[in-house]
């Protein structure tokens, strides 16, 4: 099985996108982090299980959706590495992933 690692601006973004969200449905937000950590744990048995990114089809990354989410992640050998978090309406910033996936290496 894979260990999940969530890198600290990714579970950033996941908790501010929950938090907008509770300013008018906190149930709603609750719902959307639960759903996204159910999710993301399913990768530790299957990795390879999220799409590749549209924009990236020939990368390195994956991603899965959930509700408004897509949260991209990078599988390494037995390690799988959450780097971004972002809603689904918004256009995808590449260059984050490799910031952070750079930033996610072991030293």
């Amino acid at each position: 099985m894979a260990e999940i690692i969530w890198t600290a601006p990714a579970f950033d973004e996941l908790n501010e996108i929950a938090e907008y969200i509770a300013l008018d449905k906190p149930s709603a937000a609750k719902k959307l982090i639960q759903d996204v950590f159910k999710r993301v744990k399913r990768l530790k048995r299957f990795p390879e299980s999220g799409r590749l990114p549209p924009e990236l089809p020939d990368s390195v990354y994956r991603e899965i959706i959930s509700g408004p989410c897509r949260v991209f992640y990078r599988p390494e050998q037995n390690k799988i590495f959450i780097l971004y978090v972002m809603r689904g309406e918004r256009a995808l910033r590449n260059y984050l992933l490799e910031a952070r996936s750079e930033q996610a290496k072991p030293r």
